[in-house]
């Protein structure tokens, strides 16, 4: 990573590039501003030095500074001066300088401004890689039709800038799509900013998104611009204020906003992601959210399933997450019963991915042994006392003759079963022992074939 130096005197710039690759610094020369920009849109500097005077050049160090700040707001930029005085110091400041030296300046306090300019810009793409790290280390898992339906999807959309619409319950694994779709893209080694837009206090929601300008604060970038380069990710998008619905449309059709308070045009490159646990259709007609705005977030929809709907891969996740805690947490590395198994394959699960994640947590952390997790440590199937251990009988079966109540029974386990096994008749026929031609014979005895509770047809069912 090398050191940008911008100065109209050439002697200065010259001395400054000798001193810092004397100590080990790559440095790139500029004695003008369309030279700078030049040099940062080839190569974006780890760390820049800025004369505020620049003879003969179209923009001074201030107007350079406040172009760097916006289109690169990582990069470090320490201003000198040789007219320097408290308030173009202050300016610079407000502006987003990391520091200020005036000329002619000290060597070793020259030398100390670089060394801890560079450290911090070393420090923020850590943190950055750590985060996309985090990221990638929560994978998507699954294996079932339904996940490889949705991964297909998520994979077709992947190299474009499409914009894209999750949809599905709360709980599913939205952001996480959403995360897949960064990593995987053009974009993923630039941001990946979340707006959280049922969280943002309405009144807010404009100077979060656009950032804002005060004479005593200067320059504070909001979300769409520290999202510059990558993507920026509506969370909920249907909880997003009328009015702010109608900037961001206005965002999305220009590339560019004002921040509150500012007079500038601030143009960015984003992609938009957004997700919604509503029907925004339903949302429209009632005048809570705009028909343009949806148009232009919905050119690709993508449903994101119920952990219901893919019961086959609760295993594969549960197992994932019990590996993730123990590597992050330090929670016992338990294995599961195949009691257990089953019992987390058969529960309604309302609240999806997240509450089988912490549930799995749950049990980790108040479980007593290292041992295979039981059955009987799932919330909501502890074991029951001695009086209330015999089989409680609801009202309408407990008025049934047995032949009646049997096949009811018989009904619900089978359809319970097949539920768990994604419509496989093969692995459900070995689970409850029967052979598979005699389960299709039993479910047509049965009348099973409509549909099960997960909206399949018998003759869908898979062999």
């Amino acid at each position: 990573m090398s050191i940008l130096i911008v100065d109209d005197e050439q002697d200065i710039r010259e001395l400054i590039g000798d001193i810092l690759r004397d100590e080990g610094y790559q440095t790139r020369l500029a004695a003008n501003s369309d030279d700078c920009l030049a040099e940062i849109n080839a190569d974006p500097p780890a760390l820049m030095i800025l004369d505020i005077w620049l003879k003969d050049s179209r923009m001074d160090g201030i107007d350079i500074l406040k172009t760097v700040k916006r289109d690169n707001p990582d990069i470090p930029v320490v201003i000198i001066s040789g007219h320097g005085n408290i308030e173009i110091a202050v300016a610079a400041i407000k502006q987003g300088a990391y520091d200020f030296i005036e000329k002619p300046f000290n060597i070793d306090q020259l030398m100390v401004v670089v060394a801890r300019a560079m450290e911090t810009a070393r420090l923020r793409r850590e943190n950055q890689d750590l985060r996309r790290r985090d990221v990638t280390s929560a994978e998507m898992v699954g294996s079932s039709l339904a996940f490889k339906t949705l991964k297909a999807n998520l994979d077709k959309v992947t190299k474009s800038n499409a914009r894209v619409m999750l949809t599905g319950e709360p709980g599913t694994g939205k952001e996480m799509a959403a995360r897949y779709i960064h990593m995987h893209s053009n974009r993923a080694s630039a941001p990946f900013i979340t707006v959280s837009s049922a969280s943002i206090e309405p009144e807010r929601m404009e100077e979060v998104l656009f950032g804002r300008e005060t004479a005593d604060r200067g320059v504070e970038p909001g979300l769409l611009e520290q999202a510059h380069g990558g993507i920026v990710y509506f969370d909920e998008v249907a909880d997003m204020p009328l009015g702010t619905q109608s900037k961001i449309l206005r965002v999305l059709t220009e590339q560019q906003f004002t921040r509150a308070g500012g007079t500038d045009k601030v143009r960015v490159d984003l992609r938009v992601i957004s997700s919604t646990c509503r029907d925004l259709r339903t949302e429209i007609g009632s005048g809570r959210f705009r028909q343009e705005l949806y148009d232009r977030l919905n050119v690709v929809p993508i449903a994101v399933p119920s952990l219901s709907a893919r019961r086959e891969d609760v295993p594969e996740l549960t197992r994932h997450f019990i590996d993730w805690f123990h590597r992050t947490q330090g929670l016992p590395n338990r294995s599961l019963s195949e009691e257990a198994n089953t019992v987390l394959q058969t529960l309604p699960w309302p609240g999806n991915i997240r509450q089988l994640r912490n549930v799995i947590e749950r049990i980790l952390i108040l479980g007593d042994g290292t041992g295979p997790i039981e059955a009987a440590e799932i919330p909501g199937n502890e074991p029951k006392a001695e009086a209330e251990s015999a089989l409680s009988l609801s009202g309408t079966i407990a008025t049934l003759p047995l032949r009646e109540a049997r096949e009811l029974f018989e009904r619900e386990y089978l359809l319970t079963q097949i539920n768990r096994f994604g419509g496989n008749i093969s692995r459900t026929a070995s689970f409850v022992g029967m052979e598979r031609s005699a389960l299709h014979r039993k479910l047509k005895s049965l009348g099973v074939v409509g549909a099960t509770r997960g909206g399949r047809g018998f003759s869908d069912f898979e062999e």
